[in-house]
């Protein structure tokens, strides 16, 4: 153990707390926040990073203690590799904080502005959005990803993961909050919500007014349940029901290469395809590599009856196949007549998360983006890209389907705000400016 936590033995244990009593204290630790400057949070998000690969031992030992429970309740290989915290993981939540610091300080951004032909000056700043609620289902990463992205945007953040990650969720927030006790910025910045049963969260999702926003980050069901019970602001995080479509204008090895990508470099991600469009055109010419392909990686295609055609393997493809977002090595498969008939389909099953084609035509190109309304949209590229990190963002808190305030995938800025700063020398409304002594 290092010193930091022989002198804070008892720093990352949160108090014994209610849901409230945590909400107001993440509202204190929010305003003292508010007053921090860029380089006092960088330093601690460096601290941070520093504590997590300090002394990693207890976290994985934590982890590996809720994988073998999860195991042993019959959890799903999915829900396994999501909860799974590795050396390497740990050591990449560690550099996305230190890339964090790194980053431009977003609180007290200009965003416009301009002096009034009456000479009042208008500033339109950027400010954290308060206290941010996160809700999430058992992905570990998503603990240091928020805590991360709250403090960069100066902004407190509530941690409510779930029963399957409990322990590992615990360690890894009382590192960071050790580390924070050496640091000038408040430890209850980041804080796990108290409570194991639903109750919590239920408390969580009425407290409007000290909470300023719920992000929910998990299934369906989970995203669905928050966006319909809760009294406080949610920010909608969507499943992934991504689309590959192969036009006819495309580059066939390129698109096995993207097909193959999408879905098998880690399918059980919300931005990994779960199903293939193919235009009719050059179905013959793709297919069979594709299908081939995607046997030999151990994905099982659901497909209509032209794409059983072109492989045994294929089963057939029920009406429910096209809306599944199967976080598996599964996929749906169609053959399509055009790219409007694709596009067609897309906006029946997909989820408005992310699509991509797959063409050489930049006409085509241009017809699919705009026609589909959806976070992202991927030319001649992954679904996998669709991700906080990839894009530069240095991490991510979701990607977001909804259309107010934040869509795609949500860095820093996609927590904060902005308010008006009107700075004038005794301007009134309906005069002018107080005369000079």
């Amino acid at each position: 153990m290092t010193t930091t936590a022989h002198r804070h033995p008892r720093t990352g244990d949160a108090p014994a707390r209610t849901v409230r009593e945590a909400a107001l204290a993440a509202r204190a630790a929010a305003r003292a926040l508010a007053l921090t400057t860029g380089a006092e949070r960088d330093a601690a998000l460096s601290a941070m990073a520093r504590r997590l690969t300090l002394d990693p031992a207890g976290i994985l030992a934590a982890n590996e203690r809720d994988v073998a429970a999860a195991r042993a309740a019959g959890r799903s290989a999915t829900v396994l590799d999501r909860l799974t915290l590795t050396r390497g993981q740990l050591d990449g939540l560690a550099a996305m904080l230190r890339t964090l610091a790194d980053q431009p300080d977003p609180v007290g951004e200009i965003v416009s502005g301009g002096v009034l032909p009456s000479g009042l000056e208008v500033r339109r700043v950027r400010v954290p959005l308060g206290v941010v609620g996160m809700i999430y289902e058992g992905r570990p990463n998503v603990t240091v990803d928020a805590a991360g992205l709250c403090l960069k945007s100066a902004n407190a953040a509530l941690l409510r993961g779930s029963s399957t990650a409990r322990q590992t969720n615990a360690a890894l927030v009382a590192a960071l909050r050790e580390a924070l006790a050496e640091t000038g910025v408040p430890v209850d910045a980041v804080q796990v919500v108290p409570g194991t049963t639903h109750d919590s969260v239920r408390e969580l999702m009425s407290l409007r007014g000290l909470v300023d926003v719920l992000v929910p980050r998990g299934g369906a069901e989970l995203i669905q349940a928050t966006v319909r019970d809760a009294a406080v602001p949610v920010i909608e995080t969507g499943v992934g029901n991504c689309h590959v479509y192969v036009d006819e204008h495309a580059d066939l090895d390129k698109a096995l290469a993207i097909l193959l990508n999408a879905k098998t470099q880690r399918p059980s991600v919300c931005n990994a395809a779960e199903s293939l469009l193919v235009h009719e055109a050059v179905a013959a010419g793709f297919l069979p590599r594709a299908l081939r392909a995607l046997t030999e990686h151990g994905v099982l295609v659901h497909g209509d009856a032209r794409v059983r055609s072109f492989h045994d393997a294929v089963v057939p493809a029920d009406d429910a196949d096209w809306d599944r977002e199967y976080l598996a090595l599964e996929l749906a498969a169609a053959v399509v007549g055009s790219l409007d008939e694709a596009v067609e389909h897309i906006r029946r099953h997909g989820s408005g998360h992310t699509e991509a084609i797959v063409t050489e035509s930049q006409a085509a190109a241009r017809r699919f983006v705009a026609s589909l309304d959806t976070a992202v949209v991927a030319v001649n590229a992954s679904t996998r890209f669709a991700d906080g990190g990839e894009l530069g963002l240095g991490a991510e808190l979701g990607i977001s389907t909804q259309k107010l305030h934040a869509r795609g995938p949500m860095g820093v800025t996609a927590l904060t705000t902005t308010k008006y700063v009107l700075v004038g020398d005794g301007h009134i409304r309906g005069g002018a400016a107080a005369p000079a002594p």
